[in-house]
């Protein structure tokens, strides 16, 4: 799978262990930055890996930020991207089987690394159920 990351500063260093997790697992990452905890704005490095997933470049995204808010609303801005904010395994395999979620935003500042990569794992190897489901997301997407 190709999966683009974006980051701020606070997220940079969740971003760089997510990072190692995805190529570990075979997966081609394409990073949008940003590449140090020097302090930027947020949609300046969300939305390109967005799009990305928007554009059909990229098969889903993974966005980070300190409480990663900011970074889900960034990216729910661009059309076609169902962002998910998730802090937990079971919010991300419900964000991915009931909402097809295509980009994962994590928070640094609030949730365990441990749990964090392990949110990733789930997120990445859930399907979507479909079914009354997929209704709703046609909906979203309209």
């Amino acid at each position: 799978m190709k999966i683009a990351l974006g980051t701020d500063h606070a997220g940079f260093r969740l971003k760089e262990k997510v990072k190692q997790l995805l190529q570990s697992l075979d997966h081609e990452v394409r990073d949008f930055g940003t590449f140090s905890e020097e302090p930027v704005d947020y949609p300046m490095f969300i939305r390109p890996a967005a799009e990305s997933v928007s554009a059909g470049e990229c098969d889903r995204a993974i966005v980070f930020g300190g409480s990663g808010n900011g970074e889900a609303m960034a990216a729910n801005k661009v059309r076609g991207v169902r962002c998910a904010l998730c802090w937990n395994e079971e919010v991300a395999r419900l964000s991915r089987q009931h909402n097809d979620a295509n980009v994962l935003s994590l928070g640094e500042r609030v949730i365990p690394e441990e749990t964090a990569l392990a949110v990733v794992r789930v997120w990445l190897t859930t399907d979507f159920q479909g079914g009354r489901h997929a209704r709703r997301i046609a909906q979203l997407d309209g």
